[in-house]
């Protein structure tokens, strides 16, 4: 008990002697460790014996003082593996060491004939414990070299007269035979040792592998090239509710759905194809008793080859994710056809109201401009101008309504043509300059010297200075300015709108462009609109692919910037809505 003791002490030493990047690796840490207690041992063992040598032949000569020196490099070839951590450049220098030391020692003890000749065999049996197929054949190539070159160099007399140890040959080649036998012998334990602690990290793994395997709630399958099941984890009761041998073979493949099973079969060709961990979704039978037909469940499978070159897959159900996922399809549905149904009301009920509102606005047009005689009554007279003001402010927000739905539905139709933006932009200056000066505010134009051509909708680039101009007198305080500025740069026309008006919060800047969304939105707010003009101005210049940008700080006025392309490409209309099909169909995910 106390020897076992002492070497399981000396094990552990070594172990602190072995290189950082195996230390976590059991195998490799104890091929490495045992190398190096194997080449300190033959080390230390030449420096025992040396005093031994002296007692027995005497004073060694210069060949003898070589041979130990040379018995002693081990050491040094041991501190190569701890400090570099590479096993087979110490193997390879470890043969090339004991190849030159037999061959220097059996030169000068009668070459072929040498009693350590037998040494040779040594060198590609310590060489196969690098489990290097390169080291072992370089060892067998040493030794084989050696052993013809101590042969020819006897043919040809090139060796010296043997040396004298006063032991006669036959007691010679016995101790060289036996240091071999002891010495391969050692080896063969090594070998052992080696071989006992791989099965039993075999078995650790495999251990730990089916703890997870029959525990996990995914069931865990391992597949051949042809995508037969060889194992199938205990999970499988509780995911389909049936046993895990009925599913070996082709029993897992008979429960997918008949129309997902070309999507199964093709998830372990992409996993060969070295496409990484695929992931395939399926329908597959779970039983639901003895009487009651299979009902279809939706399940995943992941799959990744693993170092064996087989298939192992996890499957998990998603029954419940696919449900949630066909709920918000259908949600979806009913929202579009809520949108669709909100879009053809208002562009109905717009064309119903424009119809009186006309009629109102050209009566009230009448009664105010005297046409069939002055009202004699004063306040008459007002009361006409206030229906005439609200019918076409009315008549101004139907418009806007019906321009909001055709946006809205994709059905507002663009009219390109070449016109003058220098020319719009004076026309619109000149609408628009009454209110301007009824809010005490001045319209002050920045143009290009030239003029400036642009391929797009006249009418619809009009609306959008309307809006966008309107917008700054609305919000500019009085005795103030707006700006309009006309730039071309780099194959776009740049409309900028600024003021110097009450300016936008930035948590008001991110929801500008959306329909009936306003910077003011509280009850008591003082500036009057629905906000639909930015809306309209946002879907206009994306029909236009165009840009709108919005730069403001709050206190100190808005900047507002349209880029149009200066010669645009038609491209057909499309809807706004586009319609996904509704049943889900199995997937192949890669990388997933």
């Amino acid at each position: 008990m106390k020897l076992y003791r002492i070497i399981a002490g000396m094990q552990q030493a070594l172990r602190a002697y072995v290189h950082d990047s195996v230390r976590a690796d059991a195998l490799a840490c104890e091929r490495h460790r045992g190398f190096i207690s194997a080449q300190l041992f033959s080390g230390l063992l030449a420096l025992c014996t040396f005093p031994l040598y002296l007692a027995i032949v005497g004073k060694p000569g210069l060949v003898e003082t070589i041979a130990f020196i040379w018995l002693m490099t081990p050491i040094a070839i041991a501190a190569f593996l701890s400090r570099t951590g590479r096993l087979e450049a110490a193997h390879l220098l470890s043969a090339a060491n004991l190849t030159c030391l037999v061959t220097f020692v059996a030169a000068m003890t009668g070459g072929v004939q040498s009693f350590l000749i037998a040494w040779l065999i040594v060198i590609p049996v310590e060489a196969s414990l690098s489990t290097s197929r390169r080291a072992v054949f370089a060892a067998i190539m040493m030794a084989c070299t050696a052993l013809a070159g101590l042969h020819l160099a006897g043919l040809a007399g090139a060796l010296p007269p043997p040396r004298q140890f006063g032991i006669e040959l036959p007691v010679l080649m016995a101790i060289g035979v036996m240091s071999v036998i002891i010495y391969i012998g050692g080896v063969a334990m090594n070998v052992e040792r080696l071989h006992r602690h791989s099965l039993s990290a075999v078995r650790e793994g495999e251990a730990r592998y089916r703890l997870l395997a029959e525990n996990t709630t995914d069931m865990i399958t391992r597949h051949s090239r042809n995508g037969h099941a060889m194992f199938v984890s205990h999970a499988a009761r509780s995911l389909i509710n049936c046993s895990a041998e009925s599913l070996l073979a082709d029993g897992l493949f008979d429960r997918v759905h008949l129309l997902d099973r070309p999507a199964f079969l093709s998830v372990f060709a992409a996993a060969y194809a070295g496409k990484g961990p695929v992931a395939v979704e399926f329908r597959i039978a779970r039983d639901a008793g003895p009487a009651a037909p299979p009902e279809y469940v939706w399940a995943e499978m992941r799959c990744r080859v693993d170092e064996c070159g087989d298939i192992v897959a996890v499957t998990r159900d998603i029954s419940e994710q696919k449900a949630q996922e066909q709920m918000i399809i259908e949600a979806r549905d009913v929202a579009e056809k809520a949108n669709v149904a909100k879009t053809h009301f208002l562009a109905n009920i717009s064309h119903e109201l424009r119809t009186p509102l006309n009629a109102i606005i050209g009566f009230s047009d009448i009664l105010t401009q005297d046409l069939f005689g002055r009202l004699e009554n004063e306040r008459h007279r007002e009361y006409s101008a206030l229906i005439n003001q609200s019918g076409k402010h009315l008549l101004q927000l139907v418009n806007d309504l019906l321009d909001m739905s055709k946006l809205d539905a994709g059905k507002y139709s663009l009219e390109y043509a070449d016109f003058d933006v220098s020319a719009l932009i004076e026309n619109v200056k000149s609408s628009l300059e009454p209110v301007a000066r009824q809010a005490d505010l001045g319209i002050t134009l920045e143009l290009p010297a030239n003029p400036v051509s642009l391929n797009a909708d006249e009418r619809a680039c009009r609306q959008i200075l309307i809006n966008l101009v309107s917008n700054a007198i609305k919000f500019s305080k009085p005795a103030g300015q707006v700006t309009i500025r006309l730039q071309k740069r780099a194959g776009q026309v740049e409309l900028t709108v600024i003021d110097r008006g009450i300016g936008i919060s930035a948590d008001d800047l991110a929801r500008l462009g959306k329909p009936f969304v306003q910077a003011d939105s509280a009850y008591d707010r003082k500036y009057e609109g629905t906000g639909l003009g930015l809306s309209i101005v946002k879907g206009l210049v994306e029909l236009h692919e165009g840009t709108f940008r919005i730069h403001s700080r709050q206190g100190a006025g808005t900047s507002v910037v349209v880029s149009l392309p200066a010669a645009a490409e038609i491209t057909p209309l499309l809807p706004k809505i586009e319609r996904q099909a509704s049943r889900p169909e199995p997937s192949l995910k890669a990388g997933a």
